[in-house]
């Protein structure tokens, strides 16, 4: 970290509003008039609406992160966690991934950490969920789902196989429908590589402790994303719970049980936790308590929006928050960086108010539904056209051009180009294979199991001798 007598801003979180706000204060700083400083654990943002395209292989995961550096080259990106805010000496301790940790003086801050999925002390959940706000959970999902179809079709113990065959999802919104929605088309095109594999032997399950799925677009296009997903044949349990789901044995309020080998939990989020040692103003459900500003309720200096701010509703009127979604996040950012900016110069400042525009999801291949507002008009699509409008929407809303064009490229090449269902679950564990072959021979004596003879191929020692005479 490089030191600086000029103002520093620091912007603690990467995602939505940390990127584009950082991005519209450089825009609009005049050159050496401050230092921006960018604290995230991950040096990327995560566009999360292409996560469930990326878990289904339409969009290479490359194309789903934003390097942060790459976007933000006049900032200061500093990759660790910042665990401690002392505002009386205005400085912010930061945990750098190796290392001790260390102090960042700052003279404006903006708050942007975001949300955490929002968990339950379900039995079993830490141990079998596989969650989806990084890019990390969404290429895991992928890599599981394909490997829950290569162990079906290579045992011949029907329990095993009927679990590794069972998909649950717990969470009916935007990312649990979008995701069951892709995932289902995923497996169905993979099946047609399995011999003894159909769609009939796969059971999908939907759960939801609400009586309806999508409530973002509305009673009418939830009612029939519902429709539509049960038509795909999906089990959707409305008004249940998940009780438990130890080792995979998946217990429903309902009193349904079944073995599951995949449970994927998208059941909301909250304000990360970390917001709780910063000293800030905090509202009732945990978010930092700001006024239409974006300024944190009795600071001058500090600012916070997003997933992590209880920022009011002026459409709506007072005792209304605008919901956590990207649509507010990325203009709340740059109504959050001119602050900023007249903060700085003595300016007033502005507030933040925005009507929401609508809602658009993708419930798989050619499939979606979307509620687009204009003024007092609501027009709801669904199908083909639907899924159109979702596409366009978040390729034209995804950071950069570099990023838009790689997304529009994965989906042009999709139209004529198979899917790719080859998983790659190797890549969680890379230097396994390496450190097997690394161990001494002496390990051998120590009772370790000799590496498995490959289908059809031969045991490794034989492979070894087969080398050796090649060589």
């Amino acid at each position: 970290m490089s030191t600086t007598e000029r103002p520093r801003i620091l912007v603690v979180g990467g995602g939505y509003v940390g990127l584009y706000a950082a991005r519209r204060i450089l825009k609009k700083m005049r050159y050496g008039e401050a230092t921006v400083t960018v604290v995230d654990p991950r040096s990327y943002m995560t566009y999360q609406p292409f996560l469930p395209e990326a878990a289904a292989g339409s969009i290479s995961p490359r194309h789903v992160v934003v390097p942060l550096r790459r976007v933000l080259p006049r900032a200061e990106v500093l990759t660790g966690r910042v665990t401690e805010i002392d505002q009386d000496r205005k400085v912010a301790t930061v945990v750098p991934l190796v290392g001790d940790a260390y102090e960042v003086p700052f003279d404006y801050l903006i708050v942007a950490l975001g949300a955490v999925s929002r968990t339950f002390p379900i039995p079993g959940l830490a141990e079998t969920g596989i969650g989806m706000k990084g890019v990390e959970e969404a290429i895991g999902l992928r890599n599981h789902v394909l490997e829950q179809l290569d162990k079906a079709d290579s045992t011949t113990d029907e329990a095993i196989r009927r679990k590794a065959l069972t998909f649950v999802f717990v969470g009916g919104g935007f990312a649990g429908a979008e995701t069951i929605g892709e995932v289902e088309d995923l497996a169905r095109d993979a099946a047609k590589y399995y011999p003894s594999i159909s769609r009939q032997d796969m059971r999908f399950v939907l759960v939801d402790v609400a009586d309806r799925i999508l409530p973002e677009v509305g009673p009418k296009l939830g009612e029939w994303g519902r429709e539509h997903l049960a038509a795909r044949g999906i089990e959707i349990h409305l008004g249940t719970s998940l009780k438990s789901c130890v080792d995979g044995h998946v217990v429903l309020s309902n009193d349904l049980e079944m073995d599951a080998g995949t449970l994927v939990w998208t059941a909301g989020v909250k304000p990360n936790p970390v917001l709780a040692r910063y000293g800030l103003p905090l509202g009732p459900r945990g978010h930092v308590d700001v006024d239409p500003t974006l300024q944190v309720k009795g600071t001058s200096h500090i600012w916070a929006a997003g997933d992590n701010a209880q920022v009011p509703n002026l459409v709506k009127g007072e005792g209304d928050w605008c919901p956590p979604n990207a649509q507010h996040a990325l203009r709340q950012a740059k109504v959050l960086g001119d602050n900023v900016i007249s903060a700085m110069r003595g300016f007033p400042q502005q507030q933040y108010k925005h009507a929401n525009k609508g809602a658009v999801a993708g419930l798989g291949l050619r499939k979606g539904v979307a509620m687009i507002r204009l003024g007092k008009l609501s027009i709801r699509l669904r199908g083909r056209l639907a899924w159109y409008m979702h596409r366009t929407y978040h390729g034209m809303a995804v950071p950069t051009w570099n990023r838009k064009i790689r997304v529009f490229a994965d989906w042009t090449l999709g139209l004529f180009l198979k899917r790719e269902v080859v998983s790659l679950g190797a890549v969680e564990n890379p230097r396994e294979e390496f450190s097997e072959a690394a161990r001494p021979p002496a390990a051998a004596e120590t009772g370790r199991t000799p590496a498995p003879r490959a289908p059809g191929g031969p045991a490794a020692g034989e492979r070894d001798k087969a080398d050796a005479g090649a060589r």
